[in-house]
């Protein structure tokens, strides 16, 4: 018979104030920036469930990793300036966030073969490098498909580097191995369960999607790289998407996202490493030397030129435990705060924070016509569960929140005529507050109709949402979902 050991009183309370003391240094000193909420809900999980709430914490608690703080960066003031909203770009400047360029192509896909095909032609283009970013690598046929060609590319002498996030393809990332290591691919899962697993944690997770070539090419969106998100099945079809492709500055800022994620990739690197912003100024000078051309401004117009205006002036906006501030947090809410015409933002997953979540509905109020875009069933029910409260808040301050009859992906936001977001993040406090992420910002009047229009043409196929009051069971339910699952 096993004898579990007992505790006084006084020990039982000593182990109370060492998990609170534990708590408090992780969080000061190593600047974890935790909202009010999220702060008092792991004092008291830590305080009333110590033996659980500790180990839970040490696990799941860290939300930043070691790194230097992002420097801000000066405010653009050239002639492409005036295509993006000041009040953007002072923020996403005083963020770090390397600032946008023209850029020579952009081009959107909303079709899942068109997607496959701008992924596969990308790929099969790399001469020199070719990097692979993804958080799910699939078992299947488009997973098969995109290990043949990286393992094709290797052999003809290209270096082919693939991160795969360690929990996104849990049942499936050493599905292609044995023909990816033959062939030279370099391949690394990040922040894996079993391997290091005291530098490890387990709560940050790669969700970013970005597939560089020769630094001047790069494919990007909400797509993870499995068939549900390009052809579906027999029995279901492809999920409802979007990605892009762009040649330019964007593929250099797409780079410099890589590289800080392939050496995070064995687990937190405590070595001062450079910066986001200053790793892209390293690598554009670099192109520049080589020779490369990264911008559409060889031949730069006047302002007054209609040319001007529609140039497709792009930058990254990545976002995680890797920035010192949540930055795709700050954008949105800054951005609901200065709308004055239209919000319209498409989601899979809505479980935006307090914060976010009044900035959004107080544009509702005061005229913003705000249009929210969510599968009426996702592919996970709790984030189902946990956007209750929020989607009936919504609907209630006068939002239009749209619900498709199938199955969603896509994360695209559009703020008035001015500015529009594509990429990875959900509107959920995983992706705002823990996951690494990266959303392209477009500033052209192009891109930004075409994304506009998508919306548009995607809420007309579904119904509209109600602030039908819940029973007391389903509002409990969806507060229990909502603090546990979301809770950071």
């Amino acid at each position: 018979m096993i004898r579990l050991p007992t505790l006084s009183p006084l020990e039982h309370l000593a182990f109370v104030a060492a998990g609170l003391l534990i708590y408090v240094v992780t969080t000061r000193v190593r600047r974890q920036r935790r909202p009010p909420y999220a702060a008092l809900a792991w004092v008291l999980g830590i305080a009333a469930f110590p033996y659980l709430g500790i180990p839970i914490f040490l696990i799941f608690g860290t939300r930043k990793v070691v790194r230097p703080t992002s420097d801000p960066q000066p405010v653009p003031q050239g002639d492409w300036a005036v295509l993006a909203p000041p009040w953007a770009t002072r923020l996403l400047a005083a963020l770090g966030v390397a600032e946008a360029h023209p850029q020579a192509r952009v081009q959107f896909q909303a079709e899942g073969d068109d997607a496959l095909r701008a992924l596969t032609t990308l790929m099969r283009s790399a001469r020199h490098t070719l990097d692979v970013c993804t958080y799910v690598l699939g078992d299947d046929e488009v997973g098969a498909q995109v290990a043949h060609i990286l393992a094709e590319r290797a052999r003809a002498g290209v270096r082919v580097r693939l991160l795969v996030d360690a929990i996104g393809s849990l049942k499936s990332a050493h599905s292609h191995d044995a023909q990816l290591k033959t062939a030279g691919v370099q391949t690394r899962l990040f922040m894996p369960l079993r391997h290091n697993p005291r530098r490890s944690r387990t709560n940050m997770r790669d969700h970013r999607k970005l597939v560089v070539a020769d630094g001047q090419h790069v494919w990007g969106g909400g797509r993870n790289l499995a068939n549900e998100y390009f052809i579906g099945s027999s029995t279901e079809p492809a999920w409802l998407d979007l990605s892009f492709t762009a040649t330019g500055t964007l593929a250099v800022q797409a780079h410099a996202l890589f590289e800080g994620d392939w050496r995070l990739a064995r687990g937190l690197n405590r070595n001062p490493r450079i910066g986001y912003a200053e790793r892209v100024r390293l690598y554009e000078a670099q192109a520049l030397d080589e020779g490369r051309t990264l911008r559409s401004d060889a031949a730069r117009p006047s302002p007054d030129d209609p040319a001007h205006r529609a140039a497709p002036l792009a930058q990254w906006v990545p976002s995680g435990p890797d920035f010192h501030d949540d930055v795709l947090h700050a954008l949105l809410t800054s951005a609901a705060v200065h709308a004055t015409d239209r919000l319209l933002l498409a989601t899979p997953y809505f479980v935006p924070d307090d914060g976010l979540l009044e900035a959004l509905t107080l544009a509702a109020r005061r005229g913003v016509r705000v249009l929210l875009l969510l599968p009426a069933d996702s592919n996970h029910r709790l984030p189902d569960i946990a956007r209750g409260r929020a989607v009936r808040e919504m609907v209630e301050a006068g939002a239009e929140v749209r619900l498709l009859p199938r199955m969603m992906h896509a994360k695209a936001v559009v703020v008035d005529h001015a500015l529009a977001l594509c990429g990875s993040a959900n509107l959920d406090g995983r992706s705002l507050f823990v996951n690494f992420e990266a959303m392209a910002a477009f500033y052209g009047p192009t891109q930004i109709d075409w994304l506009a229009r998508w919306i548009e043409g995607q809420a007309a196929e579904g119904t509209l949402a109600t602030a039908t009051p819940p029973s007391w069971a389903r509002d409990l339910l969806e507060g229990m979902v909502t603090s546990v699952a979301y809770q950071l």
